[in-house]
């Protein structure tokens, strides 16, 4: 037993998950407590003071958020220990009169590779605080480490960032590529997912990419002379599997790829062939093998976010500029392609922004009454279709209003207009779900 075990009363194979933890899209630390930022101010106020330990301490309670309980410390004999997670992986450290040092264990070296040990040394040089190393048990490791009078809040949440987001993504990626020569190390702390519910998500991925690929099949489009159809279809389609599906490892990795590809600044290439190039990683996406899938599907918490805050302005932005091009798709007999349209600019915004929390929960929604059979398979009770499958009105109003009063505190002008929702259809309820979303006010008095 290691002595973070000891320190935090954990024994070997704990699971700190208690039941079933149906999360959906991307961790963000953007919209913290009133708690947190007093944390944060108090970790300033110590560090100017030289109270270095002081601020190392509240700086832990800033990250700390209770509906992860991501983050644990412990002060002993002078010094500060602590450890949060970030998904598959732990960090943990210590801070004292001298020094801060943190590490997270990505994978357990069990034998040498040419390879894998060049790809790590190119790898050092990419990072800003932090490096790869071997430890005394021959773990691959990532080592943070600053003289305590240098490690100030600021430095402290960009390096342990940099660290914990490496090592996460990293873990699995370096496993499946290199493993004939390491193992999995430190994942007690995640939950397997049952086989039911990997089942049902990795049906999930193959029926929704089969249809897209049987639709563009089905010769209703023209591909060279409707790009931006295929490109709404084909990025609705890779936002979605990465928010309801929270997939790890390779499958993530591929689903940002795609992403960066297609919005690639640099790249001159036509839409036709991004499409292209999108349409292959998907193909490959359904062919691999259904093990390597289930492997990356678990349960973690998390400390630090990928999104860039964005406020409601931008979202409503994002709306106005995409939401009209449904128009055309929709008179012209593409009602497809129409209602990717909205599921596109849903799946955009919760892939790259953290968006106030009003404006996440609602395009959540828009999920589920899209996605409504998921949701009932993996035991959420209340139904958002009719049995005609179009959008159920007394439901949904009543969920919208449950979502106002929820965040009514925090934003006491917040008063969505339903009597404008059309339940005709989904296409037509997309379009009218988000028009009532860019129409929130957000501001505070």
């Amino acid at each position: 037993m290691s002595i973070w075990d000891t320190l935090f009363g954990r024994a070997p194979g704990y699971d700190p998950t208690n039941g079933p933890d149906f999360s959906f899209g991307r961790y963000t630390d953007a919209f913290k407590t009133p708690e947190n930022y007093a944390a944060w101010d108090k970790s300033l106020q110590a560090f100017e003071k030289g109270n270095y330990l002081q601020s190392c301490e509240a700086f832990m309670a800033y990250l700390y958020d209770p509906k992860e309980d991501n983050v644990k410390w412990k002060s002993e004999d002078g010094k500060l220990y602590f450890e949060f997670y970030q998904g598959s992986k732990r960090v943990t450290g210590f801070a004292d009169v001298e020094q801060l040092r943190a590490t997270a264990r990505i994978a357990r070296l069990d034998a040498n590779n040419a390879d894998l040990l060049h790809r790590l040394t190119t790898m050092n040089y990419e990072m800003k605080y932090s490096r790869f190393a071997i430890d005394e048990e021959d773990c691959l490791t990532i080592i943070f480490d600053s003289p305590i009078n240098d490690a100030s809040p600021h430095k402290l949440y960009h390096a342990l960032k940099e660290m914990a987001l490496r090592a996460d993504k990293q873990d699995d990626l370096l496993l499946e590529e290199f493993g004939d020569f390491l193992s999995p190390v430190e994942i007690t702390h995640l939950r397997e997912l049952s086989s039911d519910e990997k089942q049902l998500k990795l049906d999930f991925l193959r029926n929704h990419i089969q249809q897209v690929i049987d639709y563009l099949a089905s010769g209703t489009l023209n591909p060279e002379e409707q790009p931006g159809a295929v490109a709404y279809l084909l990025l609705d389609l890779v936002y979605r599997l990465d928010y309801l599906l929270i997939p790890e490892g390779y499958t993530m990795e591929a689903l940002e790829r795609m992403h960066r590809m297609y919005f690639a600044r640099e790249d001159d290439q036509p839409v036709t062939y991004k499409n292209v190039r999108l349409l292959g990683e998907l193909q490959h996406l359904l062919r691999r093998a259904p093990e390597s899938f289930s492997e990356e599907l678990y349960a973690g918490k998390s400390t630090f976010g990928i999104t860039l805050p964005a406020n409601h302005d931008r979202l409503a932005n994002l709306i106005n500029n995409e939401l009209p091009n449904m128009d055309w798709y929709q008179d012209n007999g593409f009602p497809e392609v129409a209602q990717a349209v909205p599921g596109y600019i849903a799946g955009y915004a919760l892939f790259n922004y953290a968006v106030p929390p009003p404006d996440k929960d609602l395009l959540q929604l828009y999920y589920r009454v899209c996605e409504d059979k998921y949701f009932q398979v993996l035991g959420y009770k209340q139904q958002f279709l009719d049995r005609d499958g179009r959008p159920a009105r007394r439901a949904i109003r009543a969920a919208i209003n449950d979502l106002t009063d929820k965040h009514r505190e925090a934003f006491p002008r917040l008063r969505p207009a339903v009597s404008q929702l059309n339940f005709d259809n989904l296409m037509d309820f997309g379009r009218s779900f988000l028009g009532m979303v860019r129409d929130l006010d957000l501001s505070k008095p």
